[in-house]
């Protein structure tokens, strides 16, 4: 059997069958999983964030941020995290379907994560498997959200760039746009935008962002049709990644994260299933009271 050690080597030097051990072993707890993640050494590896509403366009546009930083040379690691099954915990929509002709690109490599019960965007694992994914060497990490609303502020957590992708229908709520998804984005796109109304729902959301003390760019695009990508990649080279000045707050919510899933790790999901499938027969069944003996039950354990 491979030592953590050898499969770290393996990360480094771009082997990908070693990539995907590691990502396997630690997506799913399984034994040198912490070993490997205190031994990796993290690079300054970009991780751009893409999240905003479903039927945005997200996989589109990130299938064509690939085509564009692949046809300069450049190696593109992807984690598009999927809606998960509340049956089993798997993916429902892999990247196989999604980016199916990026599969035979050498320097691509895609993995799926399923969002495994997390309220938010992104899965508990999302942290950890970005950290070996930067230990990697590439030249980017794109993350794609489930893109499931006010949650989507979780990538700010994460990613060093967040592109919050809109479409021209959002116009209608421009004005009520939720304050987290605007203090989030380091960059708007709004894709789509051969649609009716696109560019007076960019020019609306320029002024909004204007009222900002810092200017956010708002890129017009049609992914599938790679229009306006070059904008988008330029305006990602353009953000000051190493002054981000939310880094403290950034590492801070990784820790927050970390701190949360391993305080979690004994709770096994499919067990607390089944207990509240028997203890929910009961009528005078509480689920508050539920929770406070499942909490007093892993504190003694």
């Amino acid at each position: 059997m491979i030592s953590v050690s050898q499969l770290v080597s393996q990360v480094k030097s771009g082997n990908y069958l070693g990539l995907a051990r590691a990502l396997t072993l630690v997506e799913n707890d399984l034994e040198g999983s912490a070993d490997l993640l205190k031994e990796i050494r993290t690079s300054d590896t970009p991780v751009i964030g893409i999240t905003g509403p479903p039927g945005a366009g997200k996989s589109t546009l990130v299938n064509a941020m690939i085509n564009h930083l692949s046809s300069e040379g450049k190696s593109v690691a992807v984690l598009a995290i999927d809606p998960t099954s509340p049956f089993n915990l798997g993916s429902l929509l892999g990247d196989r379907v999604r980016m199916a002709e990026q599969f035979n690109k050498p320097n691509v490599y895609i993995r799926s994560l399923a969002t495994r019960g997390s309220l938010g965007g992104l899965s508990g694992k999302t942290i950890e498997m970005t950290d070996v994914l930067k230990s990697a060497g590439f030249d980017y990490i794109l993350i794609e959200t489930v893109g499931v609303g006010q949650s989507e502020v979780e990538i700010a957590g994460l990613a060093d760039i967040s592109v919050v992708v809109l479409v021209p229908e959002s116009g209608d709520e421009i004005q009520s746009m939720k304050s987290g998804l605007m203090e989030i984005a380091d960059i708007f796109v709004v894709n789509k935008s051969d649609r009716d109304g696109a560019d007076a729902f960019a020019n609306n959301l320029k002024k909004l962002v204007h009222q900002r003390t810092e200017i956010i760019p708002v890129i017009n695009t049609i992914a599938d049709k790679s229009a306006g990508i070059d904008e988008l990649m330029q305006a990602i080279e353009d953000q000051p990644i190493k002054d981000n000045t939310r880094r403290v707050f950034l590492l801070a919510e990784k820790a927050w994260k970390l701190i949360q899933h391993e305080k979690m790790k004994n709770i096994n999901r499919m067990k607390l299933q089944e207990e509240i499938r028997t203890a929910s027969v009961d009528p005078e069944f509480n689920l508050y009271r539920f929770v406070d003996r499942i909490l007093s039950s892993t504190k003694n354990s």
